[in-house]
């Protein structure tokens, strides 16, 4: 078996970062100005990445205000509203409003990939989408559709995203269904979820994760996830640690990969290496694959700058202090 670990998702920004969308926003900079603050901030990210020997990587998404609005503002039929918390978190979201079908007229992932595929190399570059049923439940449907084919729609629109990703060079891509981790969520919206992300991610389901985050989905929800075509399935267990763990004890990941939130992405604090080492036995017992990875609980852009890249430096040697106490293979670009 093999072990390597990766970042969820998105950074916080730098002092660099801000300054560059400050000054851009106030009309200070223009946009070549802009440009290069921007590529430099998430250029540090993915450096710091490889440093940890990570052998898949995000650019950051260091501009993006949310995980919706970079598409929000790119297609067309949708704009956004007024502000909205984002879960529990104190992170605030504007809120995506459909008037119509989401058109994808300028591909938000395409242009990414061009500019950072070559500064990931020899790591993997990772796209990450909203999921679709999670975007339709959090956005306003002015529109004609229920909320089942509004998702539809999303998900067609999310589905050429991903196909111009991988045209230019994106190595994986993550689906991020945090929704289905709610207390209100249902079978059948996992059933949706599942549907649609098999659609989004069809030809490319080896390379695809289904990641779940803010908790741990309920029994019921889990089983419906089961069904993913995705290759690996994340699931957040440092949020919920009991129910998680009781969940892969019970019914295990099935035919995926499983990708375990261990790495704390919204507190400071260093974690212990003796729980997270304890948490990876108990899932490897279980688990009929032959490599398990390691994560952060969520996207770290809910903490500082500088713990999210001590958390980035954690993920790579916890990883490898547990390949070689264990004697597993890692899988790291160092290796």
């Amino acid at each position: 078996m093999r072990i390597w670990a990766m970042v969820l998702g998105g950074y916080p920004r730098s002092r660099l970062a801000r300054y560059s969308l400050r000054d851009r926003e106030k009309g200070k900079i223009g946009l070549t100005e802009y440009h290069s603050g921007v590529i430099k901030a998430h250029s540090e990210v993915i450096g710091a990445q490889k440093t940890a020997g990570l052998p898949v990587v995000v650019d950051g998404m260091i501009d993006w205000h949310d995980i919706f609005r970079p598409f929000v503002e790119s297609w067309r039929n949708v704009s956004v509203n007024g502000l909205l918390r984002y879960f529990d978190n104190n992170f605030f979201y504007r809120i995506p409003v459909f008037t119509g079908e989401p058109d994808v007229v300028n591909p938000v992932l395409a242009g990414r990939v061009i500019e950072y595929a070559p500064l990931a190399d020899p790591a993997v570059l990772k796209v990450v989408v909203p999921g679709p049923v999670t975007m339709a439940k959090m956005s306003i449907n002015r529109t004609e559709y229920r909320l089942e084919e509004l998702a539809e729609k999303i998900a067609y629109a999310l589905r050429i995203e991903v196909e111009k990703a991988f045209e230019h060079g994106a190595g994986m891509v993550q689906v991020d269904e945090p929704i289905l981790a709610d207390l209100d969520a249902s079978p059948d919206d996992a059933a949706l979820s599942v549907d649609l992300v098999n659609n989004i991610i069809k030809g490319f389901e080896d390379k695809s994760v289904l990641a779940v985050y803010f908790d741990a989905p309920k029994q019921s929800v889990y089983e419906r996830m089961l069904d993913s075509k995705a290759r690996y399935l994340m699931i957040d267990v440092a949020d919920a640690r009991e129910r998680a763990l009781k969940l892969v004890d019970e019914k295990g990941f099935g035919n995926h990969v499983p990708v375990l939130g261990l790495v704390d992405a919204r507190r400071i604090h260093d974690d212990k290496y003796e729980v997270i080492a304890s948490d990876l036995d108990r899932a490897r017992k279980i688990i009929d694959a032959d490599e398990i990875v390691l994560t952060t609980t969520t996207w770290m852009d809910l903490i500082p700058y500088r713990y999210s890249l001590r958390k980035t430096f954690l993920l790579g040697s916890l990883a490898e202090r547990y390949a070689a106490e264990r004697g597993l293979e890692l899988y790291s670009i160092w290796r």
